[in-house]
């Protein structure tokens, strides 16, 4: 029996980090798959970045893409805003309201309160849930989120991790609720060979404290290789804490064993060091994980989110998080013996090859839209 194709929006805010790369693997393999999609993103947004990556969603976004003003925290567009992504809704005749993020997930909902012939489904990644339920916006984002939990078909979260926290900060989900990992294109999965003169350790992320990177610094200043000589770090990426990065680097006399190369696509970084480091005090899941794990390269990462997900039966080697003696110790021992790593390395791709695929992604959610559809 053939079944219908589904009218779908994905509803998010900025089209940025791994949020946006959810949404747009989504997206094309929805499409892929003979669903009609469409895309509601923020008009706030509009620097160059974003419109060069919505443009490149409308080849495959059949139901168009669409702005609408959505502030980063409430603001008065957060009562008009889910009138129109309703009245659009309707204009196209839509089965599945998708909201990502604490802001897509708001506007999808109420969005569906206007228009009682579609579903709603959410994936907060992370959204809300980083907010501390202790300070004004954070309680209102928690308050929030209990209220809408009523008009949510299904909550979806990206990891066991996530869906946790959802129930500790928010509350126990009465809809029904699904983990479903990230996944990966099956090209992804091609190992990469560090290169000739390749640096010890590589980092590729954002530059800010939350994702470790002073940790990191002082756990590679005392690091030597066997030979006696200094070990090197490569990273890429750029953001906030940039230049307090440069400081600590200069402090610490790191300058000819740290290369900043500003931001990169990840697979060019991994054959530019041998050893990947995530040494995160918080995350989510983390695509750079899975990412240098799919790619055959060697990771160190810290006890935190999801990584243990991405770890699987490796999740032993996860270092302690917020410690840079830990973070040196693991690093340290890589040094003194990366042939040992190569048994954890390829059990940990056999792992993620046959859990994080963006087929297998695509699999379980459209089985929940469906779900939804047909109840």
């Amino acid at each position: 029996m053939t079944r219908h194709p589904l009218r779908i929006l994905q509803i998010m805010r900025a089209p940025v980090g791994g949020l946006f790369r959810h949404v747009s693997d989504l997206t094309h393999e929805l499409s892929a798959r003979g669903h009609q999609v469409g895309i509601v993103a923020d008009s706030l947004a509009g620097d160059a970045q974003t419109e060069s990556k919505l443009l490149k969603l409308e080849a495959v976004a059949s139901l168009g893409v669409h702005r609408f003003p959505i502030p980063r925290l409430l603001g008065s567009n957060d009562l008009i805003t889910p009138f129109r992504i309703s009245r659009l809704s309707k204009a196209l005749d839509v089965d599945v309201l998708h909201g990502h993020g604490a802001k897509g997930g708001f506007n999808a909902r109420l969005a569906k309160l206007l228009n009682r012939k579609c579903v709603s489904l959410y994936t907060p990644h992370g959204g809300a849930l980083h907010f501390d339920q202790r300070k004004p916006a954070g309680a209102a984002f928690m308050a929030i989120e209990r209220l809408l939990i009523g008009q949510t078909g299904a909550l979806i979260f990206e990891s066991a991790h996530a869906q946790k926290v959802f129930a500790e900060k928010v509350k126990e989900p009465r809809c029904s609720h699904h983990v479903i990992h990230n996944g990966l294109a099956a090209s992804e999965f091609e190992e990469i060979s560090p290169d000739q003169g390749a640096a010890d350790f590589v980092y590729v992320g954002e530059l800010r404290w939350l994702k470790g990177i002073d940790l990191l610094i002082e756990a590679l200043a005392p690091l030597r290789r066997s030979d006696g000589s200094p070990a090197t770090l490569v990273m890429a990426g750029d953001g906030p804490d940039a230049p307090a990065l440069r400081e600590k680097i200069q402090r610490l006399g790191l300058e000819q064993r740290v290369t900043l190369v500003g931001v990169q696509p990840a697979r060019d970084m991994f054959a530019r060091g041998r050893c990947v480091v995530v040494p995160s005090r918080a995350e989510s899941l983390p695509y750079i994980v899975l990412e240098a794990a799919a790619a055959g390269r060697p990771v160190i990462a810290t006890a935190v989110g999801g990584i243990g997900e991405i770890f699987g039966p490796t999740s032993s080697e996860l270092v302690t998080p917020d410690n840079a003696p830990a973070l040196g110790n693991a690093m340290a021992a890589y040094l003194a013996d990366g042939a040992g790593l190569a048994a954890s390395t390829a059990l940990r791709h056999r792992h993620i090859e046959a859990q994080f695929s963006i087929s297998h992604m695509t699999d379980q959610i459209e089985a929940v839209y469906r779900g939804l559809v047909a109840s």
